[in-house]
């Protein structure tokens, strides 16, 4: 039995190779000519070509290599198999050092004393305390649970937003449509980590920025977005900080990706950017929880992670 590594945008060789020093025995093909008589039953893919996984009959599961999981579900064609999300310690911990970041990079006035540096400029600026902001996360999954508890020990007041009800010791939750006004009239610094699904795609839009607290500590709300590029309607995020509704963003996913030179993003004065690096994939850390949950499902124990199509994640 063989495993098929397909991935588009980056070298597989990492992969390919951590796959292999994981498990030895196995058949790591990148194409599945290269399995010869050996059936192809399991998927390891980040945006693999449409319809490829279609044409492999004996498919029992497919694995993203991240932990979005809408690159796979936009193939039309795709089998009918579980589809398994990465959740990992190494993926979570990386997210909420982005996050923590971030956050303490606005919080600290970073931009301005940048800037005050190109100038050679000697001026204090006022900073308020973690104490005195609320961060407010959109996503309550693993990886927004885990900034939130971070946060929320280093001081700052969390709230804490999803689709449905759900009670966490120390931040203020809101759910649904009906929480989301109260939720963002409350939130200095806007954190955005939630799945890409037909519901979220271009949520944070100018109806969302407009429900936005405007008079923070920070002088304006702060907006980060490290989930999915097609979360965001670029267009209306450069309108809210040419405006001032916005008084800064960092930004590490885009609608389209790498970001095209032309796009105002990389020279905008009040934006971060970062290219799609807020939680890289590890290889080494990651190949071997894929592969022992292969061996997993094949001794006929269940899945972990399983994507429900329905959700989108």
């Amino acid at each position: 039995m063989a495993i098929l590594l397909s991935v588009t945008g980056f070298d597989p060789s990492r992969w390919w190779q951590a796959l292999h020093d994981a498990a030895p025995e196995r058949l790591i093909v990148l194409d599945p000519a290269d399995a010869g008589s050996e059936p192809i039953t399991h998927a390891v893919v980040w945006k693999q070509p449409p319809g490829l996984l279609a044409t492999l009959p004996q498919l029992e599961a497919v694995f993203s290599l991240g932990a979005g999981v809408d690159h796979i579900l936009a193939d039309r064609q795709l089998p009918d198999v579980p589809i398994v999300r990465i959740v990992a310690d190494d993926l979570k911990e990386r997210m909420s050092e982005y996050v923590v970041w971030r956050v303490l990079d606005h919080l600290r006035r970073g931009r301005s004393y940048r800037q005050q540096q190109t100038q050679k400029i000697w001026h204090e600026r006022v900073q308020p305390a973690a104490r005195e902001i609320t961060v407010g996360i959109m996503g309550l999954g693993v990886l927004g649970l885990d900034a939130a508890e971070k946060l929320r020990v280093m001081g700052f007041r969390v709230a804490g937003w999803g689709r449905s009800e759900k009670t966490v010791a120390g931040v203020a939750t809101f759910a649904g449509e009906q929480g989301l006004g109260p939720f963002l009239a409350e939130t200095d610094i806007l954190v955005v980590l939630l799945p890409l699904t037909a519901d979220t795609r271009g949520v944070i839009g100018a109806g969302l920025l407009s429900r936005l607290k405007r008079d923070t500590p920070l002088g304006g709300p702060v907006l980060i977005n490290a989930g999915r590029g097609a979360l965001q309607d670029e267009a209306a995020i450069l309108a809210a900080l040419d405006e001032g509704r916005l008084m800064e963003a960092s930004l590490d996913v885009f609608t389209v990706e790498p970001l095209p030179p032309q796009s105002r993003l990389w020279s905008h004065p009040k934006v971060f950017v970062t290219p799609h690096a807020a939680a890289l994939s590890d290889p080494d850390a990651l190949a071997p929880l894929i592969m022992r949950q292969i061996a997993a499902q094949e001794r006929g124990e269940p899945l972990g992670n399983v994507v429900d199509r329905s959700a989108g994640y």
